[in-house]
């Protein structure tokens, strides 16, 4: 596939870096000349220096043998308008990158197809709708939904006190057979290794595993892990940028109670008129006097995120020491995430991240409508469509060629999740979750073709 990626900071960067693992054939354009050195030393891609909203630029590009423009600049305004401009110009598909949140709830009114930009992708949004997911499954370190929670996927850490810490999966399969989830992915305490669970695989004290649930298997995780659900009222926002006003205006909106914590004074009194629902503080996050005035210990959360890794980390840990239930830490780092469990914070969220994934599941081959990376594994969830002549249509899930290093989580069938065992008969329009390592991807895409 031909990408053009507008834009070489630290969305475009980490996008091409994973495309280029992929071995797309990826043009990088960007203005700054550092930028583009960086990338060309460091990546197999072609890169082009120029502003990316100059015709002369895109054509350059080969934009008229393109299958996809991505446009990620900071400028909302120049995303827009490379993405008109490409689609124009004879691109197949157009992706932009926006801040204004608005643009996304008001899509299908304003029709941005007609103008030329495919599809909108904000990270300030799915930074916040990541974040509040994840205070809305409270025990568990990381979330994903799939058709508005017909399936989710939950990670955990296990701890000993776990029902079927020490059991095989076919072991635990038996003593819960009434069971609504499938585990999908572990990684081993202290390693880096991920493995795809089989029925011998025996789970241990510290794994970080991660599920697929129906909605009513939720509860039943909770109480086979030894995990307790504790209620999310009270929350504390350090750090008014994009993320800290998206996330404060939209938990304000599902009756969260939300202090946010601003240094700045203007921005303080700005946030101030913008969020009445929000109690706004004027000071420094780090200090931890102020923390403790504003009465940090009777928190259910604190969520970071101002512009500093550093600071969202060192404050999480302030507050985990105040006996804060869930702490939340938005990072740019992407080597922080091995440290999160070990250093105590629960979650680390990273909008690169979050906004790569996004874009990533346009790239894949296949009817993919969803995907998301596991955080700090080496897997990926993808969410396919059956077509009628797929591979795996009118197939029993037993009877399907597929690799080791792959499996079926979930299917979702006419609007409803289904946990599906080996004598489970595909159909066409079902949508299939799967979980796979990256070596056996491109094999499980042919069978969706």
């Amino acid at each position: 596939m031909k990408i053009i990626i507008a834009g070489a900071g630290e969305v475009g960067f980490h996008l091409a870096k994973l495309l280029s693992f992929e071995s797309q054939d990826i043009t990088l354009i960007d203005p700054n000349r550092d930028n583009l050195a960086y990338a060309d030393t460091h990546l197999d891609i072609r890169t082009v220096k120029g502003d990316a909203s100059s015709i002369r630029i895109l054509k350059e590009a080969q934009v008229k043998h393109t299958d996809m423009v991505i446009s990620v600049t900071s400028s909302e305004a120049t995303n827009i308008t490379v993405c008109v401009l490409a689609k124009q110009l004879g691109a197949k598909r157009t992706i932009a990158r926006i801040s204004n949140t608005e643009f996304l709830e008001n899509q299908g009114e304003l029709g941005f197809t007609r103008f030329g930009i495919d599809e909108l992708i904000s990270p300030e949004a799915l930074a916040s709708r990541e974040i509040e997911l994840l205070l809305n499954q409270s025990a568990f370190n990381d979330s994903y939904e799939f058709e508005e929670g017909a399936l989710t996927m939950i990670g955990v850490s296990l701890s000993r006190t776990a029902t079927f810490v020490g059991k095989t999966v076919k072991e635990a399969a038996k003593i819960f057979p009434e069971l609504n989830f499938v585990p999908i992915a572990i990684q081993r305490f202290g390693t880096q290794y991920t493995l795809i669970p089989r029925g011998d695989t025996q789970f241990k004290d510290g794994d970080q595993v991660y599920f697929i649930t129906l909605k009513n298997g939720v509860e039943e995780l909770y109480k086979l892990t030894g995990k307790v659900k504790q209620e999310i009222k009270n929350v504390m926002v350090l750090g008014g940028s994009k993320i800290g006003r998206k996330t404060a205006r939209d938990l304000c909106r599902n009756n969260f109670k939300v202090k946010l914590v601003e240094k700045d004074r203007d921005k303080a009194y700005e946030l101030a008129d913008e969020l009445p629902d929000t109690l706004i503080i004027n000071g420094d996050g780090r200090n931890v006097e102020l923390l403790e005035e504003e009465n940090i210990h009777d928190m259910d959360a604190f969520i970071a995120v101002t512009g500093n890794s550093e600071t969202n980390i060192m404050s999480c840990l302030v507050a985990k020491s105040k006996s804060v239930k869930k702490t939340i830490s938005l990072v740019e780092n992407m080597d922080y995430f091995q440290l999160s469990h070990s250093i105590g914070i629960d979650t680390l969220i990273n909008k690169k991240l979050l906004a790569a994934n996004n874009i990533f599941r346009f790239v894949r081959k296949g009817e993919v409508v969803a995907m998301t990376k596991l955080n700090n594994m080496n897997a990926e969830l993808l969410e396919f469509i059956v077509k009628p002549k797929s591979q795996v249509s009118n197939k029993k899930i037993k009877d399907l060629d597929f690799p080791r290093s792959a499996i079926i989580g979930g299917i979702i069938r006419n609007g409803e999740g289904l946990i599906a065992l080996g004598d489970f008969l595909i159909k066409p329009g079902d949508r299939i979750v799967v979980c796979c390592l990256p070596r056996s991807i491109n094999k499980v895409e042919k069978l969706f073709l």
